[in-house]
């Protein structure tokens, strides 16, 4: 299962604002999507992992629940490290495979 989650955070952005003459840093909302990968654990709980950001990953027993958590593991881990996700990570999509277990 894939979930889209987009993480929004406050950055202060540099930008000609002029008033009264004075240049003005100008505070806006920014928001970024990332991909998120559930899978369902043996106990039962929804996990969720976010590829672009490693390490960031989060639990829950319900769908809804796991959407809001991924949301908030998103925004602390962008607050902790920075707003530059892992360069080279794209993903792509899922394939199952089936193969004779012996």
């Amino acid at each position: 299962m894939l979930l889209g989650g987009a993480a929004c955070y406050e950055a202060i952005i540099m930008r000609q604002a002029f008033s009264n003459g004075l240049l003005m840093s100008v505070v806006e909302l920014v928001c970024v999507k990332f991909a998120v990968v559930v899978e369902k654990d043996e106990d039962g709980y929804y996990v969720a992992s976010v590829p672009e950001l490693p390490g960031c990953h989060t639990q829950a027993k319900t769908l809804d629940e796991l959407t809001e958590r991924v949301k908030e593991a998103i925004e602390a881990y962008l607050a902790a490290v920075g707003t530059k996700p892992k360069e080279g990570v794209e993903l792509v999509g899922f394939q199952f495979v089936e193969v004779q277990a012996k």
